[in-house]
């Protein structure tokens, strides 16, 4: 492959809103924080709408406990980067299920926020590429395909039209993107320098979540990863610090 082709293309900026989906607090924190910060600075509205409360990420913490103490931090941590609307769904974090219901809340969601841009996370298998990837979480997959399904079902009236009769939610089809932090094969990236200090200060706000993962300072820990993934993306964009996205243009 050629330098030019296997460079990042810039993403879209022509939108106004966004709405990102994923499955659970921290997702966002380490997939996109350092774009969505750049975002909102520029008077762009993001949402965040998560699909679990991540009662199940902790181990030392009952469920019922660790579904408050991560959602004060995702909504803290939310409003680092400019974000103050986080939803939640209440799928169950561990053994989120794709199929109709999930679609629905999603297509639901996007009708009420009526984004042009639609963020979510890895819904591939793998983590990175070839025989070292990773397995892929069951909850990232349903819910990054969902999100997928849920941008074509939220402009047609005939799917789930109970969102209508039931909500008032007419049909939007305005999504004219949806982009995947976190994917194997990533299209398009966006400049992390001006958002990617307050992305570490957002991973941070997972202080919880973090303190149970590692024994590392958090601090250090936060920008670590966060900058090793940026340098790690720059190097297809120019030099430049970058996130990647794989964006599916519709």
């Amino acid at each position: 492959m050629t330098e030019s082709m296997d460079q990042l293309q810039p993403m879209p900026t022509d939108w106004q809103r966004a709405l990102a989906v994923v499955a659970h607090p921290d997702d966002l924190e380490y997939g996109c924080a350092a774009a969505v910060a750049d975002w909102t600075d520029g008077g762009r509205e993001v949402v965040y709408l998560l699909a679990t409360r991540g009662e199940a990420g902790i181990d030392t913490l009952a469920p019922a406990e660790c579904a408050s103490v991560r959602e004060a931090e995702q909504r803290a941590s939310a409003a680092v980067v400019g974000v103050s609307t986080v939803e939640f769904l209440d799928h169950r974090d561990g053994v989120v299920e794709y199929g109709p219901d999930l679609r629905r809340d999603i297509a639901a969601a996007i009708r009420r926020h009526r984004p042009e841009l639609v963020i979510t996370l890895n819904h591939r298998d793998i983590w990175g590429q070839g025989p070292g990837g990773l397995w892929n979480t069951p909850d990232h997959r349903a819910v990054g395909r969902a999100t997928l399904d849920a941008a074509g079902d939220a402009g047609n009236r005939w799917i789930f039209p109970e969102l209508i009769s039931e909500q008032g939610l007419e049909p939007w089809n305005g999504v004219r993107w949806v982009a995947v932090a976190g994917s194997s094969t990533p299209t398009h990236a966006a400049d992390a320098r001006p958002g990617l200090e307050r992305s570490v200060k957002s991973l941070m706000e997972h202080r919880a979540y973090i303190e149970a993962l590692t024994d590392e300072d958090c601090e250090t820990y936060a920008r670590g990863f966060l900058t090793r993934n940026a340098e790690q993306t720059g190097a297809r964009f120019g030099g430049r610090p970058a996130v990647a996205f794989e964006v599916f243009p519709r």
